[in-house]
């Protein structure tokens, strides 16, 4: 049986959820395993809802796409409500706390992400790092070691300090939980 985990961020424009898809890729190849990142966005680079899907496996990958996502995690209705319907069955949804979760949807994760960035962290920008520390702590889809090298490898510098305290303060937001 092959250890692989679909999962799907999703959000508007310009929150950084394509660079958490492509920081989600790079901790799994850190972790030793395959990894295949894929991301789309409506013609309004800024504003429209956007997603970026990354699929991690112990195995060969071979099929970039995902289709069914067993995690799936929205940072606004739009995109929620646009990308939520594949989710397989019995998916982990993982919503910013300000959202209300779709009806009929048993395994939902409500967790102020955006809340978290701008009050605890100071930044709206870092809402994304902020949700791969929730996604990493709630899956396990890869190591905090690992997540946390890949984050520090891809933001820009002099960003290093900001970023890893976002990460930091999504882990804690489950351990909350």
């Amino acid at each position: 049986m092959s250890d692989t985990i679909e999962i799907r961020l999703s959000g508007s424009g310009g929150q950084g959820l394509i660079l958490a898809g492509i920081i989600l890729a790079e901790a799994a190849i850190l972790d030793g395993k395959n990894a295949v990142q894929t991301q789309s966005y409506g013609p309004e680079a800024r504003g429209g809802a956007s997603k970026a899907e990354v699929i991690i496996s112990d195995e060969e990958i071979y099929y970039p796409k995902v289709s069914n996502p067993d995690v799936f995690l929205a940072l606004t209705e739009e995109a929620m409500t646009k990308y939520v319907n594949d989710v397989k069955e019995n998916g982990l949804l993982i919503i910013d706390s300000t959202m209300k979760p779709p009806k009929d949807f048993l395994n939902v994760l409500s967790v102020p992400i955006l809340e978290t960035a701008q009050i605890k962290v100071g930044r709206i920008i870092v809402a994304n790092i902020v949700a791969l520390g929730v996604l990493t702590e709630a899956t396990g889809a890869v190591s905090r070691e690992a997540i946390e090298k890949a984050v520090l490898d891809r933001v820009p510098k002099g960003t290093e300090k900001i970023n890893k305290t976002a990460l930091q303060e999504g882990f804690q937001l489950i351990k909350l939980k």
